[in-house]
């Protein structure tokens, strides 16, 4: 997909000396970051178990007492 974006003169030099010195078209530069920086805001992998990653009690141990008291 094609999307405009403005990009302030001084950060399209700098790409510019970047993808140069690579040897890579400034849009492969720029996917790569744009890559970068949304791996890097994605939610960690133990966020997805909610709360329990917090506890300090073992979660089968809880469940067998949890289930005892039935």
């Amino acid at each position: 997909m094609r999307t405009l974006v403005d990009i302030p003169d001084a950060e399209i030099d700098e790409l510019d000396a970047l993808s140069e010195r690579e040897q890579r078209s400034r849009a492969s530069v720029i996917r790569e970051a744009i890559g970068t920086y949304l791996q890097r805001r994605r939610p960690e992998a133990g966020s997805a178990y909610g709360l329990w990653g917090k506890r300090k009690v073992d979660g089968l141990a809880y469940q067998k007492k949890a289930r005892s008291e039935w």
